[in-house]
């Protein structure tokens, strides 16, 4: 694996720092998209159930046709260097801003679309963000520690949503009057929680923009001025990268992208002619993956919608589904050890498939619990072995490379789940029916990953990246 050695690369401090930050995102994940905020916009904003799903799952899909379209840039520009810590800041930022900006959508229809905008805005902005973010692991870890470094942040991103779930719970949901004055009248309660989840947000994203770790391209730029413009595989100045440099705002702008759009293409054909194992594993994963992101981002609306369950026993679901995700993808990592990474997806997605059905044909909030649990028993290990079999494929000299295509190609078809979603719901004319359409999604993932071939020399490739099977997972998209 390609890594970086910044000024505090490796410390504990700057390891603690950059880990806060996907400890406070969950503020975003658990809080915003699944559990509280999205739930409230479906049923308590909207004129009824059905039709605030569809909306969410439309104004979903369009910011994952956004994030499809201008992410790869962003992924591929990361690889070759800029001011990560600044970008991340700034658009750590615009995702608390938005936010914060949803103390302003009560509970009228006629709010329904600036909360869905300020959500969609958000979303595009936090995939950016960890943009950035997963640029900055490179210069905390070595190929020994890169899994454990990951892990710390994925288990403190389940960690921190449970803590903010909880704390939220007593303190604002459910007392008759909450901090603050909480109650339900215009809507106050969720719109409280909203700026809550913003402030605990900022909060614990200031130590990696304070005194975290900058890249190594961000090192060498303090040093070298020139050599902000990005460098190749060698050290050399990267030709593909110079446009950035040329012009004004915002001709210069668009140009640096088209550069990195190049560039991006360069390494998909190459990838085509030389590994077409690793391209098709992308382009499987990235379909699946969506379908596990959407499993998520949709719970809390069906719970509230199709179930009737309360924001507090909302609340509750959130909870148990993190620790039971959570254990899955502790357990993933010796599972994977013993089976091989692919049965492991296999099995997943196939117990997920079937874990979807019980919620399309069936309105018993008993039902809804036991599938809910037996899909998160499942969502942690196929995200575990994911990435476990990237890591067993892909030889070290290419690992930065490939882990950026993954999350690249993830975010590219980030639309896919809400798409379904919405689609399944307009088709069949009820919102339980949107499990079908994400078990669709992971129907065709399953399809692409089973005519892989998981090549016999894996293992030996994996080397001391091995240990990154067992630590994934994020309460939202991670998804990817």
């Amino acid at each position: 694996m390609s890594t970086h050695s910044g000024e505090r690369s490796g410390t504990r401090g700057a390891v603690a720092a950059w880990s806060l930050w996907d400890w406070g995102s969950a503020a975003f994940n658990a809080v915003i998209v699944t559990f509280v905020f999205a739930p409230y916009l479906t049923s308590g904003v909207a004129a009824d159930e059905a039709s605030g799903s569809t909306a969410l799952g439309w104004t979903t899909a369009a910011a994952g046709l956004v994030i499809a379209l201008v992410a790869p840039a962003i992924g591929t520009r990361a690889d070759t260097g800029g001011r990560h810590r600044f970008w991340l800041g700034f658009h750590t930022f615009v995702v608390v801003a938005a936010m914060a900006g949803m103390f302003f959508v009560e509970d009228s229809p006629s709010h329904l679309w600036l909360g869905l905008v300020l959500l969609a805005v958000a979303s595009v902005f936090f995939e950016f963000a960890e943009v950035s973010y997963n640029s900055i692991l490179l210069s905390l870890s070595t190929p020994a520690t890169v899994g454990r470094i990951s892990g710390l942040g994925w288990g403190l991103g389940y960690a921190g949503g449970l803590a903010l779930l909880v704390l939220l719970l007593v303190t604002v949901i459910q007392p008759e009057v909450g901090l603050l004055g909480a109650t339900d009248e215009g809507g106050l309660r969720y719109r409280l929680v909203a700026v809550l989840a913003a402030v605990w947000f900022a909060v614990f994203a200031l130590p990696v923009l304070l005194i975290g770790p900058r890249s190594a391209t961000e090192a060498a730029a303090s040093a070298d001025p020139a050599a902000s413009g990005g460098t190749g595989p060698s050290g050399a100045a990267d030709p593909a990268a110079a446009p950035r440099a040329r012009g004004r705002f915002p001709l210069s702008y668009f140009r640096g992208f088209a550069a990195d759009y190049r560039r991006l293409l360069r390494r998909l054909l190459r990838m085509w002619r030389e590994d077409r194992l690793t391209l098709r594993f992308l382009i499987a994963s990235a379909v699946f993956r969506d379908g596990l992101a959407a499993i998520f981002a949709f719970a809390g609306v069906l719970a509230a919608g199709s179930y009737g369950f309360t924001a507090s026993e909302v609340i509750v679901l959130g909870v148990a589904a993190n620790l039971v995700a959570g254990t899955g993808a502790i357990l993933a990592g010796v599972l994977d050890d013993r089976l091989g990474s692919k049965r492991v997806i296999v099995v997943g997605l196939l117990c997920l498939i079937a874990g979807a059905v019980p919620i399309a044909v069936s309105d018993s909030p008993t039902v809804f619990w036991v599938a809910a649990m037996f899909l998160c028993v499942f969502v942690g290990p196929v995200q575990a072995s994911s990435r476990s079999f990237l890591a067993r494929i892909t030889p070290a000299e290419h690992a930065g490379e490939n882990f950026g295509l993954y999350a690249t190609t993830g975010r590219a078809v980030s639309f896919l789940g809400p798409l379904m979603f919405s689609t399944a719901i307009a088709v069949l004319g009820y919102q339980r029916a949107g499990a079908l359409g994400i078990a669709l999604v992971l129907a065709v993932g399953l399809l692409l990953i089973v005519r892989l071939k998981e090549p016999a020399h894996a293992e030996a490739a994996s080397g001391a990246d091995h240990d990154t099977s067992a630590s994934t997972g994020s309460s939202l998209e991670k998804s990817e």
